[in-house]
């Protein structure tokens, strides 16, 4: 059975089959836990429907950086009230975005830190959305003791060393697509040391589709090709694999 630690099954490209695309990747792939994520107040609200419909789909909410011109005082609290929830597990995806920039860095950078404040305050873990910031992130997990909640880098997109300093601080590693694209140096030396009781799958559908969808839009399911690739690339085998990611992801994110 298999974990997809984060998903945006909310979003508009599966609003023709949403529900289809979650019983395939129940039945045919076996899919049996699901991390939906919202990042601003859309996509928090349809990701709490999707929980109530679905018992084997939990919820982080947070504010991503690239909305962080909108977060306010009332988002803050809002957030604090949806984390006393059953079914939300986690705070964000939260953190930096040098890539894109949509929102200035030092704004980024505060919703950040009362996101971390939070999420120490409630005692959930964070999802972690770091893109060419890398320095700038572990700083500000530092700063802010986010050791103490832990959580997931999602996405993971640095190197071995970055990886140290991420599991130093009690953060586990997400890897999903690209671990598969054939040129992907990086993510497959990853992948082959991340610690076993660190490592976690995921999609983040309908974005980033593994091989031989790239390009694609992305599904919940196709987590079976990331684990089999991670399987592959660790030399044990894929019930091994999807075990261990199962049992990662239930203790970081308290599911019993």
């Amino acid at each position: 059975m298999l974990f997809d630690t984060h998903a945006h099954l909310n979003d508009e490209k599966f609003v023709e089959d949403r529900d289809e695309v979650i019983r395939r990747a129940q039945e045919e792939w076996g899919v049996s836990l699901i991390l939906n994520v919202g990042f601003n107040r859309e996509t928090i609200l349809a990701t709490m429907d999707l929980v109530e419909k679905y018992d084997f789909i939990y919820a982080s909410v947070g504010w991503h950086p690239h909305d962080a011109g909108s977060f306010t005082g009332e988002e803050l609290k809002w957030l604090r009230s949806l984390a006393k929830h059953p079914k939300v597990v986690a705070l964000g995806e939260m953190g930096l975005d040098y890539y894109w920039d949509n929102a200035p860095r030092e704004v980024q950078k505060e919703v950040f830190r009362q996101q971390i404040r939070l999420a120490r305050e409630v005692q959930l873990p964070i999802v972690i959305h770091d893109r060419d910031a890398h320095e700038d992130v572990l700083h500000i997990l530092r700063e802010e003791n986010a050791k103490e909640v832990g959580g997931v880098m999602h996405c993971f997109s640095g190197d071995l060393a970055f990886m140290e300093a991420c599991l130093e601080l009690n953060f586990y590693i997400g890897l999903g697509g690209p671990v598969t694209f054939k040129n992907a140096k990086l993510p497959k030396e990853i992948a082959k040391n991340v610690p076993d009781n660190r490592l976690l799958i995921e999609t983040d559908c309908p974005y980033l589709a593994p091989h031989p969808y790239r390009g694609k839009r992305n599904e919940t399911g196709y987590v079976h090709l990331v684990a089999k690739q991670i399987a592959k690339l660790r030399g044990i085998s894929y019930e091994q694999l999807a075990e261990r990611t199962m049992e990662n992801g239930k203790r970081l994110f308290g599911i019993k």
